[in-house]
C-alpha cells in the first residue's frame, strides 16, 4: 500500500512546479530581450531602400487616392531615441537631434531631399502602454 499522501510531499511538488514556471517564464523573458536587441541592432543598421524614392511616391500616391494628406515614414520604440522619446512627447523643436539608425538617416534624407520641396515632418508618441512612452512615428505631410 502506498498510503495518502502527505502535505510535505504535496508542498515539495508544488514547489517543482513553481520553480519550473519560473524557469520557463526567465527563458521567455531572456528570448523576448534577445529578439528586441536583434530588433534594435538591424534598426540601427539599416539603410533607405535604394528604391526609396519610387516607393515613397506610389505611399504619397495612395495616401492622396484616400483623401489624406500626411503619411506615417517611420515607426520605432520610443526607447529608441537617445532621450527615451522624451523631446518628441513634449514638442521639443529640436526633436530630430534625438533619433538613432534608420530614423535618423531617414530624417537626414528628408531635410536634405523632402524639406526643400516643400513637404514637413513630425514625429509624435503613438501610444502609451502601461503610461510609459511606447512607439513614435514619424510622418511627413504636403
Amino acid at each position: 500500500m502506498t498510503g495518502v499522501v502527505t502535505p510535505a510531499e504535496i508542498r515539495k511538488r508544488a514547489e517543482e512546479i513553481e520553480r519550473a514556471k519560473l524557469r520557463e517564464a526567465m527563458e521567455q523573458l531572456k528570448q523576448k530581450q534577445h529578439h528586441e536587441e536583434d530588433l534594435q541592432k538591424a534598426f540601427a543598421e539599416r539603410d533607405l531602400h535604394p528604391e526609396w524614392q519610387e516607393r515613397l511616391n506610389r505611399a504619397i500616391a495612395n495616401a492622396v487616392n484616400q483623401g489624406k494628406n500626411e503619411l506615417l515614414v517611420v515607426r520605432f520604440p520610443a526607447d529608441w531615441c537617445t532621450d527615451k522619446g522624451r523631446a518628441i512627447n513634449n514638442f521639443d523643436p529640436d526633436w530630430p537631434k534625438t533619433l538613432t539608425g534608420f530614423a535618423k538617416r531617414a530624417i537626414e534624407v528628408y531635410e536634405k531631399e523632402l524639406e526643400p520641396l516643400g513637404y514637413k515632418a513630425k514625429a509624435q508618441v503613438l501610444n502609451y502602454p502601461g503610461g510609459m512612452l511606447g512607439e513614435v512615428g514619424i510622418f511627413i505631410s504636403w
